[in-house]
């Protein structure tokens, strides 16, 4: 009784794959049948441009270019949804479904590709890295999104108008790229995702049309068509533009006749800034120009918009601040403060930037730092002395993602981030298993702990110490704590990115 159930099944599920292969046919044919209204001269074309992801390699290349961060991480995370998407079809869709390509009879002569291809039909793989590729861009960054998926759409549908795939071999390849971008998403969350609610809020004024605010712009971040749009966006706003050994004095003036003192520079001058504002009791605003950013993205603001929405309307919020005390004086860190290699490769990386730029020079300065002999950092932590490659402390909590940069979702939880990789004979191995091990707190070569005051002593003379990308030279003993809530900052108050 049971078998015949099962033939029974087995039976109707046949019939109905064929019914499914039947209905896929006809609309495959009334495709070719169909006229595309001024398709011929488009279609192919942009189905040919597809091969091997080359349209959208340079789709990300040119939303690279915008020089937006969101641009930036809606082209990464497309490209990775693709490399997913074009993995599996190769592994594992088209080894599992041999389907025959369509016959071309019912296809135009003039819709033909002049190279048909030679693999299996189902999937369609340009579908899938169509989708794939437009479902990561909009998950970043729905506006680059609606401009990626009209063109995303008019690939998958080449493939049946070239009459390369059936409809379901399309739909089948937009669906796996689809999962494949939201898969990604599931690995590497999306600022969006990891996006917290302003907290906690602060007053400060409301400059409809930035009247009282003050921004003090350094020449060397080459900021100026960036502060010329905000001035456009807040037309009362005074800009005062000065080259970086004027910045200091610049700030200092600016903060005696500011409601509020903007900035726009890179992490050194925005940490110049918080240090006049704090002592003058002024909000900050911050316009990023530099090469990192790291301060204003996590904050928020991520271009000029940003900044002027916040300012019209008076959204702001209380943050923290670091602040580390020498024998020979204090200082502020906004961002991370460092021991170890990292200060020499600051050092390194200002020495090469302005002749082949600040990646790059990072990169260098990288190789050149760890391929040097050199032994490790000693110093003395809660009375035991330790060899380190690295003792990083983070103004907040730093959240990794295995190799990638670390970003901060909380500017005012009261904690330093204390990451310290352990001294060894091979500090890139150890380096390197320290960024692999990401949120983990301890490892061989890695440990962590948050807290909110360090005490580090026993730092022998001219001791190298890295704060928001400046170096300075210390000696014996250093203390960091940190100022809960110190600085008032201008930040949009919305929910996503």
């Amino acid at each position: 009784m049971n078998a015949d159930l099962d033939l029974t099944a087995l039976q109707t599920g046949r019939n109905a794959l064929r019914g499914l292969l039947r209905l896929d046919s006809r609309v495959f044919e009334a495709a070719a049948a169909w006229h595309w209204p001024g398709a011929e001269r488009v279609l192919p074309r942009l189905s040919r441009s597809a091969n091997h992801g080359v349209l959208w390699s340079a789709t990300a290349a040119a939303m690279a270019a915008s020089r937006t961060p969101r641009a930036r991480r809606a082209a990464v995370r497309g490209l990775a949804s693709l490399g997913l998407a074009s993995l599996t079809i190769n592994t594992i869709g088209k080894r599992s479904v041999r389907r025959a390509r369509p016959g071309l009879d019912p296809v135009p002569l003039v819709r033909r590709l002049k190279r048909q291809p030679i693999t299996t039909s189902f999937p369609s793989g340009h579908a899938a890295s169509a989708a794939a590729f437009a479902t990561g861009v909009a998950l970043e960054s729905p506006a680059w999104g609606a401009a990626v998926a009209p063109v995303a759409l008019s690939v998958a549908a080449s493939r049946v108008y070239t009459g390369v795939h059936f409809p379901s071999d399309v739909l089948a390849g937009a669906a796996l790229g689809v999962g494949a971008a939201f898969l990604v998403r599931r690995l590497v969350p999306t600022r969006a995702q990891l996006w917290q609610q302003a907290r906690p809020r602060a007053d400060a004024p409301a400059l409809v049309e930035g009247e009282g605010l003050v921004m003090v712009a350094n020449q060397a971040s080459g900021t100026a068509e960036r502060v010329r749009a905000l001035h456009d966006a807040l037309p009362k706003a005074e800009v005062v533009e000065c080259a970086p050994e004027e910045v200091g004095d610049a700030l200092e003036k600016a903060a005696a006749r500011a409601r509020v003192l903007g900035v726009c520079g890179g992490d050194g001058t925005v940490n110049a800034a918080a240090r006049i504002a704090l002592s003058h009791g002024l909000p900050l605003a911050v316009l990023p120009g530099g090469t990192l950013n790291h301060f204003a993205y996590d904050l928020g603001v991520e271009d000029e918009r940003d900044l002027a929405q916040a300012i019209r309307h008076g959204e702001a919020v209380r943050v923290d601040a670091g602040r580390f005390a020498t024998a020979d004086g204090e200082g502020l860190f906004l961002n991370t403060l460092s021991l170890g290699v990292y200060p020499e490769l600051v050092r390194e990386r200002e020495r090469w930037s302005h002749r082949i730029g600040g990646w790059p020079a990072g990169v260098l300065g990288a190789l050149r730092v760890l391929r040097a002999d050199r032994h490790p950092l000693e110093v003395e932590v809660s009375g035991e002395r330790r060899p380190l490659w690295l003792l990083f402390v983070g103004s907040g909590v730093y959240h990794r993602m295995g190799l990638a940069p670390g970003r901060r979702t909380d500017l005012a939880d009261g904690l330093l981030d204390v990451r310290v990789v352990h001294g060894s004979r091979r500090p890139a191995l150890r380096l390197l298993a320290a960024a692999v091990a990401g949120p983990l707190t301890r490892s061989p070569a890695h440990a962590a702990v948050q807290v909110n005051r360090l005490r580090l002593t026993g730092l022998a003379p001219g001791t190298p110490l890295a704060y928001d990308g400046e170096v300075t030279a210390v000696s014996g003993e250093v203390s960091l704590e940190k100022l809960p809530e110190a600085l008032t900052v201008y930040r949009p108050l919305r929910t996503t990115p």
